[in-house]
């Protein structure tokens, strides 16, 4: 395996050369119905060619979006990864225009990530071995919402199964002093998500200077995620606590970070809002190079791309709390005999897989 002291300058470049013939495509839609208001689809990409298979999934939110597969003209000797990127992002990737303009992104990411699963396994090499840098075990927090009205129950709950568990938690206008002081007590919340940088989403959460009062409060050691700093009083309540404000939602690209209103000093990175596989190792230099720490990122995923996720979560932040728990955290209710923090690195010898993918 290579060294582990390997710098991420340049990490691009490892990968970009990687030759890689395509010969077929197939997709695989994967559904799960979470909720009576939630049914999650997502579709794995499968790339073939040279004998071997890569794979991707597209987190696509909109189930709908799911049967506009767009038209990829995948096949063909592309000589390097690097080419069959750059073709993949001059698609529209959809038929119509897609409700939200990222989830060109998420597709493209799928296309990408089957790409490179692909490159390497054509290759006979792994990702670790393709970037010369060593998984390590994972550090993972638990994604929560907690209902109207919230039901702090739901933390007790899985605290009392697997009590080394942390909380990345989604406070909303409807939490009080009485639920932060529950949840504070089990000094198990690491980020609080305020969801405020969402627009025209399911998950929206308008500025609240009055919440944002009592999660930085209340949680005084905790990250907090997408503040709206757009409302003077939001941000005004926040200055003192600016150290601890990191970014989900709006960061797709380095430049993205060079436009947040002052230097953070930790982000939450998910590679599909990146789309292409250069856009985020680009975003891993440029982090590793400014000082900026990171914590990973997930997007509900049914199939392989949550291994990946936790894969490139353990090359680059694996001691971070990333939200990339193992997919049997996000359905509940909350059961015993689930895998606790830390994850075993499970890199597959060959390719870009992890775990029961590899």
């Amino acid at each position: 395996m290579a060294d582990s002291t390997a710098t991420s300058a340049g990490t691009y470049d490892r990968l970009a050369r990687l030759p890689l013939v395509v010969e077929g495509l197939r997709r695989e839609r994967l559904e799960l119905q979470v909720s009576s208001e939630f049914r999650r689809v997502t579709t794995v990409v499968r790339l073939s060619g040279g004998g071997h298979e890569g794979i991707g999934e597209d987190v696509t939110y909109a189930p709908e979006a799911h049967d506009d597969p767009g038209r990829v003209a995948a096949e063909g000797d592309w000589e390097t990864f690097d080419a069959y990127s750059e073709h993949v992002g001059s698609l529209q990737l959809f038929d119509g225009p897609p409700a939200f303009a990222v989830y060109r992104n998420y597709r493209r990411w799928a296309y990408e990530s089957a790409a490179l699963d692909l490159a390497l396994r054509q290759a006979g090499l792994s990702l670790a071995d393709a970037l010369g840098r060593e998984p390590a075990p994972l550090t993972f927090v638990v994604s929560l919402r907690l209902g109207e009205p919230p039901n702090v129950g739901l933390v007790r709950s899985w605290l009392e199964l697997h009590p080394a568990l942390r909380f990345k938690l989604d406070p909303t206008s409807s939490w009080d002093e009485a639920v932060v002081a529950e949840l504070a007590a089990t000094a198990a919340v690491d980020v609080a998500d305020l969801k405020g940088a969402y627009r025209g989403t399911a998950v929206d959460q308008p500025a609240d200077a009055r919440l944002y009062r009592l999660v930085a409060e209340g949680f005084p050691q905790a990250w907090i995620e997408d503040p709206d700093l757009e409302d003077p009083e939001s941000r005004a309540m926040l200055e003192p606590h600016r150290e601890r404000i990191t970014w989900d939602a709006v960061i797709h690209s380095v430049e993205d970070i060079r436009a947040l209103p002052f230097p953070p000093r930790m982000l939450n990175v998910k590679p599909s809002r990146f789309g292409s596989v250069r856009a985020l190792l680009e975003t891993y230099d440029y982090c590793a190079a400014a000082g900026i720490s990171l914590y990973g990122g997930g997007q509900f995923e049914l199939g392989p791309g949550r291994g990946q996720i936790q894969y490139l979560a353990s090359l680059f932040h694996p001691t971070a709390p990333n939200d990339v728990a193992p997919g049997a955290f996000n359905v509940p209710p909350p059961r015993p005999g689930l895998p606790g923090p830390p994850l075993a690195a499970t890199p597959a010898s060959v390719g870009f897989r992890w775990g029961a993918e590899s």
